[in-house]
């Protein structure tokens, strides 16, 4: 079994806020009602005074205002699904995991369009609440463990915040250039290892410039 990350590894972007400002610009109110707030949380997150996984969850919050929720998200990948990497469709399994921090709602599409297994971080759209722990970072290895799944055979991520999962694979791989490169991953020698708790203490990064 192959397991894969997904934002910055397989597909080239963040999907999360790719699919936020394409909601924002079919629903403008957005851009005043939602927008500050994000912005607000994010000098908050810099500063300390909110987690990583609250900032999160205040930012999926945008899934509780878009009601045509089930239209908009087909929409996105109907245009968004031909940006998925080349290097992973020339070589995709049936028994592929895809493993992200991104909600259900958004991977789960894409990854029955691909016909391969995934798994997400459970946000309720309703009550805008997590159902289970952020899939990031050492959870994405618990997860693993927890399930019992067969040996991995190889892992590919953008971050090396998913190291604690690249150490469950026989083999990792390093994604870079917005899902073009595929290197080995790094040794982790203390250098490196300083580079993982910045990763996986600072969390992910947000960039706001997406295509429609």
């Amino acid at each position: 079994m192959n397991v894969y990350d997904f934002d910055g590894t397989i597909f080239p972007s963040d999907c999360s806020i790719g699919f936020c400002i394409w909601c924002m610009n079919r629903h403008p109110r957005l851009w005043f009602t939602f927008f500050p707030k994000t912005v607000r949380n994010l000098i908050l997150r810099k500063k300390g005074k909110m987690t990583e996984a609250q900032m999160q969850r205040k930012f999926f919050g945008y899934l509780t205002l878009v009601d045509d929720f089930d239209e908009q998200i087909q929409r996105y990948w109907d245009k968004n699904e031909k940006k998925i990497a080349p290097w992973y469709l020339a070589q995709k399994r049936p028994d592929d995991l895809i493993i992200s921090a991104s909600p259900t709602c958004i991977i789960e599409p894409i990854a029955k369009r691909l016909g391969v297994q995934f798994m997400a971080t459970e946000f309720d759209r309703e009550y805008g609440i997590y159902l289970n722990n952020m899939m990031y970072a050492k959870e994405k290895a618990k997860y693993i463990i927890d399930q019992g799944f067969p040996m991995i055979e190889n892992f590919y991520s953008d971050s090396l915040a998913d190291t604690p999962l690249a150490l469950c694979a026989e083999k990792a791989h390093l994604v870079k250039d917005k899902a073009s490169t595929v290197v080995d991953w790094p040794a982790l020698d203390a250098e490196t290892m300083k580079k993982v708790k910045r990763k996986i203490d600072t969390g992910w990064n947000i960039h706001l410039k997406e295509e429609e």
